[in-house]
């Protein structure tokens, strides 16, 4: 999803790119691209300066890294930037590991989603060396815009796992409140637009109920079990440092009922059939 954009990014910028994927049709899309395959993330690492990884959960992301198939084993890459979202603590895990053979880790999680992956309009925010950022700059601009979190692992892991649960807070409360109006007889396009200019607006009524509740199709792209992953590991993290997450401990329950009823691969947007769901 996220990986194939970024690839096609990287391609379409001249750049020599080796993919891999358990999805023998995601490597094959790519390589008609002009996209090289190997059979595993070492491969990758045997035949490139820089590994960057768009991987769906922190076990992944650590296998991915550290396994004995994993970027560690390469031998030639030297810096590691992971585009995902998995928490600060794996993400130092994940740094300190490979510093041990001699690869950098670039901590690099992004948002914006499929149409920001396509477009190279995401927000890439990135905690590594600050030599290494200024070496990899150039490239990383290809994505998007850069906001340099600073040199600590895990930093934009952290910034990353705060905007997803308030990404996730504001679709939970944006379907609950436009079930209530479309209940008492409101018209939904109504109400979106007057919160558009209200003080109600947020990235949900923006963006994601125009685009994929208001249709029927909720198809926004980013699928519910990935969302409940992230509140998840932010609500963990936070719990760690002594926090009280009390709104977002809500919003993690909604996620677990609609990743429950629809499956965590339907759309994140279904959140909504499920408020209706519970509404009658």
């Amino acid at each position: 999803r996220m990986g194939g954009f970024m690839t096609q990014r990287l391609l379409a910028a001249g750049h020599s790119v080796v993919v891999t994927d358990p999805s023998a049709e995601a490597v094959a899309a790519l390589e008609a691209v002009g996209a090289s395959s190997a059979a595993s993330a070492a491969e990758v690492a045997a035949s490139s300066d820089i590994v960057f990884a768009s991987l769906p959960s922190p076990a992944v992301v650590e296998a991915v890294a550290l396994g004995a198939n994993g970027v560690a084993a390469g031998g030639r890459a030297k810096v590691f930037v992971d585009l995902s979202t998995t928490g600060s603590r794996v993400a130092t895990k994940v740094a300190e590991g490979l510093a041990a053979k001699g690869v950098i880790s670039v901590d690099c999680p992004v948002s914006g989603g499929l149409a920001g992956a396509k477009n190279g309009t995401l927000a890439v925010m990135v905690s590594c060396p600050a030599e290494t950022y200024a070496d990899i700059e150039p490239i990383l601009s290809i994505f998007g815009k850069l906001f340099y979190v600073g040199e600590k692992p895990g930093s934009a892991q952290t910034l990353k796992l705060v905007n997803n649960l308030l990404a996730a807070c504001a679709m939970a409360i944006s379907s609950e409140g436009m079930v209530m109006g479309m209940k008492a007889g409101l018209d939904p396009k109504v109400m979106i637009d007057v919160i558009n200019v209200s003080s109600g607006r947020n990235s949900a009524i923006q963006d994601k109920f125009p685009r994929s509740v208001l249709p029927g199709t909720f198809d926004f792209g980013f699928m519910t079990g990935l969302s409940y992953k992230d509140v998840r590991l932010c609500l963990d993290e936070a719990e760690a440092m002594g926090i009280p997450m009390v709104v977002g401990s809500a919003v993690r329950q909604m996620l677990a009922m609609t990743n429950a009823v629809y499956g965590p691969e339907s759309d994140f947007t279904s959140m909504i059939r499920n408020v209706e769901t519970w509404a009658g």
